[in-house]
């Protein structure tokens, strides 16, 4: 399958008139116009010197040992884009040093533009499979395209494993770049030299840096760096990236390295999915099992492309500029152009347009529609490595249209806030480019009689409990407080005498915690080492309520409907069961009125 991202590096993208140039020697390929120059390294397989009008943007090749929780994938810095993996049975793998072939491509697309492409690809020898990268070029633009592809055919071994990572990084070791962005919301300073050379490793891929105290980072954001605080969910995720302010840059010029997701059918886990996006390192996750998210296997006949995509430079002017190409329909002529030249890649007559009418339960608030993989739920949309999947948000007429869909038949799924459930609807036929008539779908919501309480949104999230998605006051950022550290929330010292809510009484916002624990501290708390496990004031809740009598006189069942954002089982990433980890499945119990009702079993 093919995965394109575009990776645009600009101070504001230009589209004058400049000359494409493609060609090579004994040790680089070289794609570049008048302003933007690329060298693919043919001895590694990685971008190893990138320009914008004669800003070294990528800095020295430096190594670091990769470690748990430290440098990751090659080690290697002052390089990218480049692809790496989790894919082959040790693990970590980054193609391009054993034995690579490598492609260059020139000519003009549809509208006369030219282009030029490159591209490299190597099989791994103990097990066959190959990975391949690919970058284009346009005259006028100062972006890269890139798609990414592994094809695994082996009917000796036909189970390889799952593919665990699958990533493109821009990777670079210059000072130039001074700032981190993930949205619009969440944003910050890099942490100084001075901050991460006397910076305290409490948890994986996690710094103390308030040794530091007027490092721009820590008196804006937090004391605590982690990539984990510049994660996203991948809904409304359209642009991350790196910004130069200027005070680094040669002539004080402003720059950014922007990823762009133009598309995300090609990826997995629908809307729900949640990743890592930036740290220093801009990243385009493109399969990976964070936060326990599913990941496909690697099978005789596994042939995926993954893209297309685009890395692209005042921080929010630049930020927007790259956010004008995050669209399935950008650039759509383009790819076509060259899809004789990309495997995989869906032409625009091989896709439909969906058109639904959708009438919302009372209360539905921001509400979304998703197509993936027929009679599976979306977020095991790994399960086929040929469905690819869409959504779009449902705006308040019910009037929703999604583009550019690939042929096939697909599961409809609609959520929404607000609602307990989601509307499912299998065998959406769109077989057919032609138009076809709107979906006309109706959502009732699910019930189980006359609602007594309510606690919390039901939004597939728990940021509305204490230290969710509440502003840190503490710093002029104001970031969301679960993206900091979880450590700083001291569960036992902010809820000594554990949790009791009462309906119609408590806050939710501060009476209940954003995390139920089983116990808190121990491992990865650096400021509780020895784990707290208390004597049912941690793993047990209470939650009282009053309800009166003659409301209740003849009913002869209640139900109740407990809803969760997301659990942490023994089994950590993987989804696999470990007999020797009695907590692989979870137990989660309820007690009401003194009596206990049947463990719901997580898996």
């Amino acid at each position: 399958m093919i995965f394109l991202s575009f990776l645009v590096f600009a101070l504001v993208i230009s589209l004058a008139h400049a000359t494409l140039y493609a060609g090579q020697n004994t040790t680089s390929l070289v794609l570049s116009n008048s302003r933007l120059f690329a060298a693919v390294n043919k001895s590694t397989g990685a971008i190893n010197v990138l320009t914008l009008d004669g800003e070294d943007l990528l800095g020295t090749l430096s190594y670091e040992t990769p470690t748990p929780g430290g440098a990751t994938g090659s080690g290697n810095s002052g390089i990218g884009p480049y692809l790496d993996c989790y894919c082959i049975p040790s693990g970590s793998y980054t193609p391009g040093s054993i034995a690579p072939r490598y492609q260059l491509f020139q000519g003009n697309d549809s509208t006369g533009t030219p282009y030029g492409g490159a591209v490299m690809s190597e099989t791994y020898p103990p097990t066959g499979q190959t990975l391949e990268q690919y970058w284009f070029l346009r005259d006028g633009e100062t972006g890269l395209h890139t798609f990414s592809r592994l094809v695994y055919k082996n009917s000796t071994t036909p189970f390889l494993r799952n593919l665990q990572e699958f990533r493109t990084l821009f990777r670079p070791n210059t000072p130039l770049w001074t700032h981190l962005s993930t949205n619009e919301r969440q944003f910050a300073p890099l942490p100084s030299r001075n901050a991460t050379a006397v910076q305290v490793t409490v948890q994986d891929a996690t710094w103390y840096l308030g040794n530091t105290p007027n490092d721009p980072y820590v008196q804006q954001e937090a004391d605590y760096f982690t990539k984990y605080t510049f994660q996203d969910t991948w809904r409304n995720h359209d642009v991350h990236g790196l910004y130069a302010d200027g005070s680094k840059s040669k002539d004080g010029s402003t720059f950014g390295a922007w990823l762009v997701m133009n598309t995300k059918d090609t990826y997995f886990g629908g809307p729900l999915h949640s990743d890592l996006v930036v740290d220093g390192i801009v990243y385009n996750y493109i399969v990976s099992n964070h936060h326990g998210d599913g990941t496909p296997n690697i099978t005789d006949g596994f042939d995926r492309t993954f893209g297309p995509g685009s890395k692209n430079t005042s921080f929010e002017t630049l930020r927007q500029d790259a956010l004008q190409y995050a669209s399935p329909s950008w650039n759509a002529d383009f790819y076509d152009s060259i899809a004789r030249l990309v495997p995989n890649y869906v032409i625009t007559t091989q896709r439909a347009t969906f058109n639904a009418q959708v009438t919302l339960p009372t209360n539905a608030e921001s509400a979304v529609a998703v197509l993936a993989q027929n009679k599976v739920d979306f977020q095991d949309n790994v399960l086929d490595t040929t469905a690819y999947q869409y959504w779009a948000e449902i705006p308040p007429s019910g009037t929703v249209t999604i583009p550019r869909v690939k042929l096939g038949t697909y599961r409809l799924t609609i959520y929404a806030t607000n609602i307990f459930g989601q509307y499912v609807q299998d065998d959406i036929d769109l077989n057919d480019p032609s138009p076809i008539s709107p979906v006309s779908v109706t959502w009732t919501e699910e019930s189980a009689g006359t609602e007594v309480f309510r606690i919390g949104v039901p939004d597939k999230s728990s940021g509305e409990y204490r230290h969710g998605y509440a502003p840190d006051p503490s710093h002029p950022l104001h970031p969301e407080q679960y993206r900091i550290y979880w450590a700083v929330y001291d569960f036992h010292n902010e809820f000594p005498d554990g949790v009791t809510f009462t309906v119609g009484q408590d806050d939710e916002a501060t009476a209940l915690n954003y995390v139920h624990w089983s116990v808190f501290g121990g491992y990865a708390n650096s400021l509780r080492p020895v784990a707290y496990t208390g004597n049912g004031d941690v793993n047990n809740w209470t939650v009282l309520f009053d309800y009166e009598k003659d409301k209740f006189a003849e009913a002869q069942q209640a139900t109740l409907t407990i809803q969760l954002a997301g659990a942490k089982t023994a089994a950590g990433n993987t989804d696999v069961f470990n007999v020797s980890e009695p907590y692989a499945n979870l137990p989660y119990t309820v007690v009401v009125n003194s009596q206990q009702l049947d463990p719901w079993i997580i898996p």
